[in-house]
């Protein structure tokens, strides 16, 4: 299928594994690329794309929605449960959304023509974009996590250092964060150290939240990034 230049972003698009949002690429110079967001828990593929128009001109910006329903306009990766004050999740969605995450990055680099993605998401979605990177490196050039973690149920599946010694990570977490505590990110961070990954780590005054300054810091971070 060719992708037409008049696709716009409120336009709901549902011809791979996921449906999702696109922006399309505003600049044709330049190497084309292509930056996957992914949505928190109880949101939508509206979340993100609002930021599409602050991204580099060089990448197509892609956000889609999360595969389970929690109510209307509500969707998950999986359901998460904080009852013991620890989130606990749904390994059995955890592990399903995995694939179909992985199905929908191959598709992204099919149809658009792109051979490097990234891959970034917000809370849940941050910590399926960790997930993504770190089991299927091959599949991503890049993992931006907002206000996330690494789940340890996937630190055994984790590849090894040789094979993610190309993945680039952003990292930017609000050191206010009462949803998931900055613990999460220096824990992230350490980990990926473990790996021999070094990570592009900001720690900002903020909650569980996206500000302005992360924002402006993934930009020149992507206009960066191999």
């Amino acid at each position: 299928m060719a992708v037409t230049e008049d696709l716009k972003t409120n336009t709901l698009l549902t011809n791979l594994a996921l449906d999702y949002l696109v922006r399309p690429a505003t600049e044709s110079s330049g190497e084309q690329k292509a930056l996957i967001l992914l949505h928190g828990v109880g949101s939508n593929e509206q979340d993100l794309i609002s930021l599409a128009q602050f991204m580099p001109g060089n990448f197509t910006v892609i956000s889609p929605r999360g595969p389970f329903a929690l109510g209307e306009g509500r969707y998950a990766w999986y359901q998460v449960d904080f009852s013991t004050g620890k989130p606990s999740i749904n390994a059995a969605q955890e592990a399903q959304s995995r694939e179909i995450i992985k199905d929908f990055v191959a598709q992204v680099k099919a149809i658009y023509s792109i051979d490097e993605v990234y891959l970034g998401g917000f809370s849940q979605g941050a910590i399926m974009s960790y997930t993504i990177g770190l089991t299927a490196p091959d599949l991503v050039s890049g993992v931006l996590a907002f206000s996330g973690r690494i789940l340890e149920e996937i630190k055994p599946s984790v590849e090894t250092a040789d094979k993610l010694k190309n993945l680039s990570v952003f990292i930017a977490h609000g050191t206010q964060d009462a949803t998931l505590p900055v613990h999460y990110a220096r824990e992230a961070k350490t980990f990926l150290e473990s790996k021999g990954i070094t990570p592009t780590y900001h720690e900002v005054t903020m909650g569980h939240q996206i500000t302005g300054e992360v924002i402006v810091d993934v930009r020149e971070w992507l206009k960066k990034a191999n």
